[in-house]
């Protein structure tokens, strides 16, 4: 690569972090659906004809957002379910992880939490489709464990759907009491009490 290759390169993906970061301000308050893209353009500081050479529309932009905030996570979510100990240590590693991710991410998660039912269909598609990939792994790990040995496929994937919901749910807590002023530790033990009530049914489910 030559040197003017690889200034052109770098001007390319700041421009581009430039846009999604414009566009992730833009949405504190406010739906992918609402948002044009020369108001993320001019928030970015480029011409809106610059938009066009990183994204084909605002459907793409926020699918790449969906991406950087779950994508990653995959990897770390199937290191939990991998680990070695009881089901409450293992659901005390997925309420940290969710807090991490709020506490890493907080736009990426604000944008997710609001768009899981907005009305963009390709975002609300890509949210779904990470969520869905979640549930997959999870249900996978329930399926080997010997308390679900003998589970139908369809309760799996309800315990599984469940657990993927709950990780949801406990997001939107931690923004909730961000925007309140609020430390996390009620919510962080409200999610971890929740699991254990899972576990517990789990336990006594009649399939």
């Amino acid at each position: 690569m030559s040197a003017n290759t690889g200034v052109r390169e770098a001007r390319r993906r700041r421009t581009r972090r430039a846009l999604l970061d414009a566009a992730l301000a833009q949405l504190e308050e406010r739906s992918l659906g609402s948002l044009g893209l020369r108001e993320v353009a001019r928030a970015a500081g480029v011409a809106p004809t610059a938009f066009y050479r990183h994204f084909r529309g605002m459907d793409e932009l926020g699918i790449t957002l969906v991406e950087e905030a779950l994508a990653s996570l995959h990897t770390t979510v199937r290191g939990v379910l991998a680990s070695a100990g009881d089901a409450e240590r293992r659901g005390d590693a997925a309420v940290r992880l969710v807090a991490e991710l709020v506490r890493s991410r907080p736009g990426h998660v604000r944008f997710l939490v609001r768009e899981r039912h907005g009305g963009v269909t390709a975002v609300r598609e890509a949210i779904a489709g990470q969520l869905d990939a979640f549930a997959a792994e999870i249900g996978a790990a329930l399926a080997a464990d010997p308390a679900g040995a003998d589970w139908p496929a369809a309760d799996v994937a309800m315990l599984s759907r469940l657990l993927v919901d709950h990780m949801f749910m406990t997001a939107s807590a931690c923004l909730t009491a961000s925007l309140r002023g609020e430390d996390w530790s009620a919510v962080i033990s409200t999610a971890r009490g929740q699991l254990r009530l899972i576990h517990l049914g789990r336990l006594h489910w009649q399939p």
